[in-house]
């Protein structure tokens, strides 16, 4: 059964890659996914097995892809010296590399996921995609942090994208420049939201420990 499920994941990447190509003329579509499978050497059966629920699975599949080859990248790089906002940096740049030959595709999916019927397939992608990221640089929140790091990023990694899809500049230089700045932005706005969070949180035990809300109220 296991050896079966790895043979249907071989072909669904396989058809996946062979897609991609077509995306840009064809969009996330059915006309896509066919051609693609024509490409891949395979039958329609085949392709509509592995897309069952249509070319927004095949989208889905896309993402989480982009996800792993961008986690393997970071693998093979020397993270050991780098600190915390340098990894979350390289996360969301490696994946933007590892997604510059299918820009156009990119561009039609975030067009796919734009739409109200597919708010909580780009939702579950982003947090899929941050999540990974913060896991690798070392994050082991499980309090309101968690969350907080999260939403942050996800803002960071959607603006940079946008920004990514327009740049024109060599080598994407402007792209990189751009994400630093939102880093910093972000690691300011993290710090002040964090304090506030903390403060509301042990407001609570403040509270019990001036003799509860009236002992706080006399103060």
């Amino acid at each position: 059964m296991a050896a079966r499920a790895r043979d249907i994941e071989k072909i669904r990447e396989k058809l996946l890659l062979a897609t991609l190509a077509h995306v840009p003329f064809d969009g996330w579509s059915a006309a896509a996914i066919r051609a693609g499978a024509a490409d891949a050497g395979l039958s329609l059966a085949e392709a509509l097995n592995a897309f069952p629920a249509g070319p927004n699975e095949a989208l889905a599949l896309f993402s989480d892809w982009a996800d792993r080859q961008m986690l393997a990248r970071l693998e093979t790089a020397e993270l050991g010296n780098m600190k915390v906002r340098e990894k979350v940096a390289a996360g969301v740049r490696l994946r933007l590399e590892v997604l510059q030959p299918h820009k156009e595709a990119v561009r039609r999916g975030l067009a796919v996921l734009a739409l109200p019927a597919n708010a909580g397939q780009g939702l579950k992608s982003v947090h899929r995609t941050v999540d990974a990221i913060w896991t690798m640089a070392g994050d082991r929140a499980t309090d309101y942090n968690y969350y907080t790091k999260r939403l942050l990023l996800a803002g960071v990694l959607t603006s940079t994208t946008l920004y990514w899809l327009n740049d024109r500049s060599e080598g994407h230089a402007a792209t990189w420049a751009f994400l630093e700045r939102r880093i910093d932005e972000v690691l300011k706005v993290g710090g002040r939201l964090g304090k506030t969070m903390k403060g509301l949180l042990d407001l609570p035990d403040r509270v019990m420990a001036a003799g509860g809300p009236r002992g706080f109220a006399r103060r």
